[in-house]
């Protein structure tokens, strides 16, 4: 189906506000989707659109380069005539005049705008916070004043056992620091996954020297100069020269909000992207919408959702059917071992294991009313691709033939009635 292309005798372009992953993906997939219209592309950053996930895994290395991998190569944007900005933000939307305002002072108009804001770190509120040796982990400069301070030695302190927490916790052990992890909740990624995958990776870190505290709710960061300790409710101080606070992201919906857009821990879209307000889509890690899987209102962050989204954007802008929709999954990488997910656990969701955790290589799925509704695979895929294939088909699984690792998860799903 061709792309539908404005009819205005002056065609405004269209306006992507943020270039990370799903910003950048918009502009390319309108492009592939022959669009031929003038597009915007603005990025707060000064530097090249690049990579996100390595800068907790392997920009962290020692002897690792300092350079982040760019999503794009600049020829990209010059034979695309995609016009990148760097280094500039919009201030205001107006809406009613489809025009935004840039932070050098200019004002341009839109035919349609995309807000692919993405998020930030949460703030570390406790007295202590601004001190220096405290930091999040969100940026290549975050990342390379990190890299700076993991030396061998290093008191290091991280606040929060998410995905982030704990690669930054193996890169640290990997260069000799001594790692302590403060938790608030029972266990590791309590949020993402299960039990079972929780204490799984527990153990891995403690073979390589990290040290767990849970129940731990952290009441300030004390110190002169810079940050030595970090201090819990019950009156424990922990030592510390680096303080890495990862405690979650909070999405960038300020601008959104301020222009009218409905909100609520997220940008509000549909299933193409459209916000509440006519001509504007969000995309990426700003966003909030319904899953088709379940129902449920969710924000995703993760790669695959903001390359799916930006699919979803760019088609709907076209008029033309977006590439079907594939099953969100995350990943991390952890003292090498590889965690892989697809589908959005349930904390309420039957844990069946398949396989033996002390054998380093194992799955644990999720069943929902009887339907496979997410996997998790550690140091192996082969349940992975079948998984993301049922859960899409919302197929019923024996949770006796899913216990045995010997049997293909294919063959443990029930035959449709």
């Amino acid at each position: 189906m061709p792309s539908q292309q404005p009819t205005e005798s002056v065609l405004n372009p269209i306006v992507i506000v943020g270039a990370g992953h799903s910003g950048v993906a918009v502009a390319a997939g309108l492009r592939s989707r022959g669009w031929e219209g003038d597009i915007l592309l603005l990025e707060a950053e000064k530097e090249a659109p690049y990579e996100r996930p390595p800068l907790s895994k392997e920009l962290l290395k020692a002897g690792a380069p300092d350079e982040s991998t760019v999503l794009r190569k600049e020829k990209f944007y010059h034979d695309k005539r995609i016009d990148r900005r760097a280094g500039l933000t919009v201030d205001a939307i107006d809406p009613a005049g489809r025009t935004v305002e840039l932070s050098d002072g200019s004002r341009h108009g839109y035919h349609r705008l995309v807000i692919a804001t993405g998020s930030r770190a949460r703030s570390l509120t406790v007295p202590g916070a601004e001190l220096p040796g405290v930091q999040a982990l969100r940026t290549r400069d975050d990342a390379l004043e990190l890299k700076r301070a993991l030396v061998p030695g290093a008191r290091v302190a991280i606040i929060g056992a998410g995905y982030i927490g704990l690669e930054v916790a193996a890169a640290a052990a990997a260069k000799g620091c001594d790692v302590t992890v403060l938790e608030f909740q029972d266990r590791v990624m309590s949020r993402v996954t299960s039990e079972p995958v929780s204490r799984f990776f527990e153990r891995l870190h403690e073979q390589n020297g990290v040290r767990f505290v849970f129940g731990a709710a952290v009441t300030a960061v004390e110190g002169s100069d810079r940050a030595e300790r970090v201090v819990t409710a019950d009156g424990a101080a922990y030592p510390a020269d680096v303080v890495l606070a990862g405690i979650g992201v909070v999405p960038n919906q300020e601008l959104a909000a301020e222009a009218g857009l409905q909100c609520q821990d997220g940008i509000l879209v549909d299933d193409d992207g459209r916000t509440s307000v006519p001509g504007i889509y969000a995309t990426g890690d700003v966003t909030r919408f319904t899953s088709t899987i379940d129902g449920a209102s969710q924000r995703l962050e993760c790669i695959q959702n903001a390359m799916a989204q930006a699919d979803r954007v760019a088609a709907d802008i076209t008029g033309q059917a977006p590439a079907d929709p594939e099953i969100p999954w995350f990943w991390t990488v952890q003292h090498g071992v590889r965690l892989q997910t697809a589908g959005v656990r349930h904390p309420d969701d039957d844990v069946i294991v398949r396989g033996t955790p002390a054998e380093v290589k194992f799955s644990v799925v999720y069943l929902r009313d009887g339907r496979l509704a997410a996997v998790d695979t550690i140091a192996g895929l082969t349940d992975f691709r079948p998984a993301k294939k049922l859960i899409a088909q919302k197929t019923r699984i024996d949770p006796l033939l899913a216990a045995d690792p010997g049997t293909p998860l294919t063959d443990a799903a029930f035959a449709a009635s």
